[in-house]
């Protein structure tokens, strides 16, 4: 059942030479790899606006200005990322950059940072499109977090599919988002230049404003810049596009950097003009798509459109989250199970790990994606300053032909960028302190991991592992419970393989049921040495524990290996096991992890 329902869900297997068909063209890879950055427009500009309404409607006219610094750290950025590309065509990004340029440590620390912030960035983007959802029908705000858990489940369900079918489906509503707000860009515009729009509804620019300070605009500043989450994502996942691989991931690189100062710059520019305020339960796109075309078809189209890329946005975090784990996990520091391929070739473990981390996430948060933004992009603003730092050395130790303008571009993005990250450390405290603890945390988990990965290389290496004693002969225990078909079968099985002891151990809880037991087994099998552990306090681990120990020091005198060989029935049906006491798989478990002790099991199936 669980089998034909797995194959419902995600669909075939694929085989390994299928590997080629899974990889994307640059149409695709724009849309699954873009839809974190491109959505985040739906979020970034009113993160301005919540900063600057503190001192006033009137201070609103700083939001151009600071749109353009946005605009400028996005240019550094994308141009920075396009030589990161080249200069590490196998991807890694930032994670890759810092290890090799700037040290193990940064390594970590941009690696932690990402592996975090893409499971932030499912969580923002499916609680910002439910935002929208309920923006438009506003009768479901108070089941917010249900919903968004319920995207979350598709969304994962989809990526297990594969990257080409997930890519195939999504990028029908990326495009169509895009084609959205352009089209309320321009016919926005075209009101204001058509004077339809009255100027009376914004602040002059140049306004004077009362109490407005360098420190909040530059925290206006850094909220804004959380708009450029998700510009990293083409330089971690290289891997996934057709080839020449880093060719088509830097024209993506450039298409979507072009689409999101066009869609920024439009969204800062038109809510500026309207005079637009944020409101709790309404985002601003929702109400410059209301003032720009009424609540009607365009309008329902818009938000259904956002809401879909702000939902589908989590997908950039699916596509880079399990590349980023494989080269982590490639160098030891988290659990070699996500550099496995699952059945449809993707990472399944890094999928489904993703997937189940942004739901606990969502619900911690409640769903409420203003709480979520601070942590969100400070996540990927250290990661930005790491890896602009460490192509900054780079350039400066290699000194390639033409390193004077890269080296003055990673500069240019590093200083920026670091400027962001103190912001939010500095304004946001309260929201994102918990990055200065989680970080060292993840830090230290990742070395305990590798520190278990490399004792175990240093165990398990032929050349430092310890001499193996030869076995000079077998001991075998067998815990049995009755004089059965399943013991019978046990029996005979040790019996085939000529041991030099065989000993039958019975724990009964009654003196009668041992004098009772020790008569039929002498009928049954006198030549099995049978003994009997009475356990007044009716335990069956404890004696048998003791009596394995004390046999077990007897053999090791003589270099005899003890196997302890457990009997156990399978039911036919697998639901009948509830109706037994399952002591075997008890035994099995408690016994499993003591040394010089082998276990052993023999199933004897039931027929009915």
């Amino acid at each position: 059942m669980f089998t034909s329902l797995k194959r419902f869900l995600i669909g075939r297997p694929l085989k390994s030479n299928e590997l080629g068909e899974q990889k994307l063209n640059k149409t695709k890879a724009l849309a699954i790899l873009s839809s974190d950055a491109l959505s985040s427009v739906a979020y970034g500009p009113e993160q301005i606006l919540l900063v600057l309404i503190t001192v006033g409607a009137t201070a609103f006219w700083y939001s151009l200005p600071i749109g353009i610094g946005v605009l400028i750290l996005l240019a550094a950025l994308i141009l920075s990322y396009r030589q990161i590309i080249f200069a590490y065509p196998h991807g890694g990004g930032a994670y890759v950059v810092s290890k090799e340029n700037l040290g193990m440590y940064p390594g970590l620390i941009a690696g932690g940072s990402l592996l975090v912030d893409y499971i932030l960035t499912v969580a923002v983007s499916v609680s910002a499109g439910t935002d929208a959802i309920t923006s438009a029908f506003q009768s479901l705000h108070t089941h917010n977090v249900a919903i968004a858990i319920t995207f979350v489940i598709l969304i994962t369900i989809l990526n297990l599919r594969g990257v080409t079918e997930s890519a195939s489906i999504l990028a029908y509503p990326v495009y169509l988002f895009v084609f959205a707000l352009f089209i309320l860009i321009c016919v926005g515009i075209f009101k204001i230049g058509t004077g339809q729009v009255p100027p009376e509804l914004h602040a002059p620019i140049g306004t004077p404003v009362a109490g407005i300070s360098l420190f909040l605009l530059l925290r206006a500043f850094a909220s804004g810049s959380s708009a450029l989450t998700g510009v990293e994502a083409i330089s971690n996942a290289i891997p996934n596009f057709k080839t020449p691989a880093p060719n088509n991931a830097a024209k993506t690189l450039m298409a979507m950097g072009t689409l999101l100062a066009l869609l920024f710059s439009g969204i800062v520019y038109m809510a500026y003009y309207y005079g637009i305020s944020p409101r709790e339960e309404v985002t601003v796109v929702s109400q410059i798509a209301e003032q720009t075309f009424g609540r009607g078809f365009m309008y329902f189209f818009i938000q259904g459109t956002t809401a879909l890329i702000l939902i589908l946005a989590a997908n950039t975090g699916y596509s880079a989250f399990p590349l980023l784990a494989v080269n982590l996990a490639k160098d030891k520091f988290i659990p070699r199970m996500f550099t496995v391929r699952g059945d449809r070739l993707g990472y399944s473990n890094g999928i489904i790990m993703l997937g189940f981390c942004s739901i606990i996430l969502i619900a911690a948060f409640k769903g409420q994606t203003e709480h979520l933004i601070p942590l969100y992009a400070v996540g990927v603003f250290i990661p930005f300053t790491l890896s602009q730092t460490g192509m900054v050395v780079k350039w400066i130790r290699e000194k390639p032909k033409g390193w004077i303008s890269k080296l003055i571009i990673n500069t240019i993005g590093a200083a920026i960028s670091f400027i962001v990250s103190m912001m939010f450390f500095l304004t946001k405290f309260a929201q994102v302190w918990s990055v200065l603890i989680f970080l060292p945390l993840i830090i230290y988990l990742f070395h305990r991991i590798r520190k278990h990965y490399e004792a175990v290389g240093d165990q398990l290496r032929l050349s430092t592992c310890e001499p193996v004693v030869p076995i000079e002969g077998n001991v075998f225990i067998v815990p049995v419970a009755g004089i059965t078909h399943v013991v019978e079968n046990s029996l005979n099985y040790v019996k085939s393989l000529s041991p030099e002891q065989i000993i039958a151990v019975y724990v009964p809880f009654e003196r009668e049921d041992e004098v009772i037991f020790e008569e039929k087994w002498e009928k049954w099998q006198p030549d099995i040495r049978l003994v009997t552990l009475h356990s007044p306090y009716r335990s069956i681990i404890n004696p048998l524990t003791k009596f394995i120990d004390t046999v077990q020091r007897k053999a090791k005198e003589s270099n005899y290996q003890v196997t302890v060989v457990i009997p156990q029935f399978i039911p036919k049906k697998g639901w009948h096991n509830i109706l037994h006491n399952q002591s075997s798989l008890l035994i099995r478990a408690h016994l499993l992890f003591r040394r010089d002790v082998i276990i052993s099991t023999v199933p004897y199936h039931l027929k009915k």
